[in-house]
């Protein structure tokens, strides 16, 4: 606990931060006043030849939906992202300000004047339309993504994790499972939030709780259907059930998958990519017969029964097709051991209730896919944790199987920091191809990053994520293309390019060129977050390209986690760039030279 000292210390660094920001504003009117002589050189720089429809440095077109006083508010949120004291200890400033300073009622209308403001629509459906309606105006669609959080201690969503992933059968037998230790809880990484950014978290309290976030999609979805007629909802899986269920099903189908890389390295395919795989049948009767896994009756029935085998070959896609969800679930949790070959069970067996728990998971789902379709809204499932995320990727795929037949609803998230996007993204592509449904994707770098790589290397397995950023990034495009060729050649694709990052999103302006792609085919998707990076999504909008704001909305003080990550997010964005507010000053500069300070948009 601190002592009096140095809580007057503290309180002098907090009264010296207030007056780095007072400075800041009357710097930044000063600025606006005596810098005009740089007005323009937005507006005089030449647009790149192969995009030459699309200028990103067109600050009149780009802001042309902003008022003064928004881009004004833009500049001093960003500014005070990059303070470390803000920012770090966001919590503890809050709370001076809210109940030392302001007050509760002053604080929440500072809040939407700054932060709220910035990067939320509102607190509720009704209050969104006006900025949902001005963006449509202006060529910009909303995903909407309720973005209240539990504002949980460390302790307590620790607690929540562990009492939520940890099987009834583990407790009462603990070390005598066959799990991996990725797919397993820990609860030094318990509290899921730490080293996330953007991604809200959910904790699993009970079912009536999972029925509550239900709830809330389907209003999500109402209001996004209500709304405009071509919007998107996003839903995130972790809020709809127990994880424990995501964790072990995540467990069998990795370990599935492996076995059949193991055959297939038997075979001497171990250096091909995971489609070129394809095992012959005869020889892999005989080494699941030799490894003891089953009778050749048995493995006769696997390959037949869905029509398995009927070119002399199984590849991953036939391979995974041996899972399905026709079975008691209990009963999917059974795990091939490489070293003997033999089938075990991961677990001694699920209870009832959490058999229960487990299929009204699936039930939430399928309620949400239905009124989907209903209101005609694209529902996108967030991708989460690599032990999660296998279970999140096969459920949703499933979904798609049903709901995407006639045209793309269910869309899954393909996170390209990941070493193993690439293979992802082909086989789930092939599948579509296979069945004659419609794909749907949105590709994303990712919001785990520091998560994963530190709990790989404590825990101890394999790092998941890519080298470095240069690595994501050619994951990304090489996704990106492979999509976008898919598309070429079979229009049943379609995929949303959210991504902040203005090289990627030329790069897929320029291919599309190049294919001959039109916007108007509804095909190629962008999206960026409400409050970021509007110098890309209105030029792509005003150009008639179909681009996207993830619009969060919920109270003020529920969605503060959200706006705390927020401004993590940004503090590293506006440190290592400083674009975005260069052309927000551009902009002010040019409205003050050509009389139009006082600019306020019309639609």
């Amino acid at each position: 606990m601190d002592n009096a000292s140095d809580y007057g210390s503290e309180d002098s660094r907090f009264n010296s931060w207030l007056a780095r920001i007072s400075t800041f504003c009357y710097e930044m009117y000063l600025e606006l006043i005596t810098e005009g002589r740089r007005v323009g050189a937005g507006d005089a720089r030449r647009r790149p030849e192969s995009i030459a429809m699309i200028d990103f440095e067109n600050t009149k077109e780009a802001y042309k939906s902003k008022s003064t006083l928004e881009l004004l508010r833009s500049l001093l949120v960003f500014k005070l992202c990059s303070y470390d004291l803000l920012v770090d200890r966001n919590k503890e400033v809050r709370r001076r300000v809210r109940r030392k300073v302001l007050g509760q009622k002053i604080f929440e209308q500072l809040m939407k004047m700054t932060f709220y403001g910035q990067f939320v629509a509102g607190e509720d459906q009704e209050a969104i339309k006006p900025l949902v309606q001005k963006n449509r105006a202006f060529g910009v669609g909303s995903v909407l993504d309720y973005s209240v959080e539990e504002d949980l201690t460390q302790e307590e969503a620790e607690k929540k994790e562990m009492d939520s992933c940890v099987s009834e059968a583990e407790k009462s037998s603990p070390g005598e499972d066959h799990r991996e230790k990725k797919y397993k809880a820990h609860r030094q990484f318990g509290d899921r939030r730490g080293g996330v950014v953007s991604a809200r978290t959910y904790f699993y309290a009970d079912e009536a709780k999972c029925d509550q976030h239900m709830e809330t999609f389907l209003r999500c979805i109402q209001a996004s259907g209500g709304s405009s007629e071509d919007g998107f909802s996003a839903i995130k899986m972790t809020a709809l059930g127990r994880p424990q269920f995501l964790l072990q099903f995540s467990e069998v189908l990795v370990k599935w998958r492996r076995f059949f890389s193991f055959l297939a390295a038997q075979q001497g395919k171990e250096r091909m990519t995971a489609l070129e795989q394809k095992l012959e049948l005869d020889q892999l009767k005989e080494s699941l017969t030799k490894l003891g896994v089953a009778t050749k009756d048995d493995i006769q029935n696997w390959f037949t029964g869905e029509k398995l085998g009927s070119s002399g070959t199984i590849d991953l896609l036939d391979w995974n097709s041996l899972i399905n969800d026709r079975t008691k679930i209990s009963n999917l949790l059974v795990v091939p051991n490489l070293e003997t070959g033999q089938l075990e069970p991961l677990l001694h067996k699920f209870t009832d209730e959490e058999e229960r728990q487990m299929k009204r998971m699936l039930q939430r789902m399928d309620v949400l896919a239905k009124h989907a379709v209903q209101e005609g809204v694209r529902l996108m499932v967030d991708a989460e944790q690599t032990y999660f995320q296998p279970a999140i990727s096969r459920l949703t795929l499933e979904m798609q199987r049903i709901f995407n037949k006639e045209k793309p609803i269910i869309f899954n998230t393909y996170q390209c920091y990941l070493k193993e996007a690439y293979d992802n993204v082909t086989v789930d592509v092939e599948l579509s191809r296979r069945e004659g449904w419609y794909f749907g994707a949105k590709l994303v770098r990712g919001a785990y990053m520091y998560q994963e790589r530190r709990r790989a290397a404590e825990i101890g397995y394999e790092d998941p994520i890519n080298l470095d950023y240069e690595a994501t990034n050619r994951m990304y495009h090489r996704c990106l293309d492979f999509i976008l060729e898919e598309i070429e050649h079979n229009r049943n694709a379609n995929v949303m390019v959210a991504s902040h990052n203005e090289d990627t999103v030329k790069f897929t302006l320029q291919r599309m060129n190049e294919m001959g792609l039109s916007p108007g085919e509804n095909k190629v998707y962008f999206g960026q977050l409400l409050g970021m990076c509007d110098q890309i999504s209105f030029p792509l909008g005003q150009a008639g390209f179909p681009v996207y704001k993830y619009v969060p909305y919920g109270p003020v003080n529920e969605v503060l986690p959200y706006l705390s990550r927020r401004a993590q997010e940004n503090r590293g964005f506006m440190k290592g760039s400083t674009r975005e507010r260069h052309l927000l000053w551009i902009e002010l500069k040019r409205r003050l030279l050509s009389r139009e300070l006082f600019y306020s948009p019309s639609y």
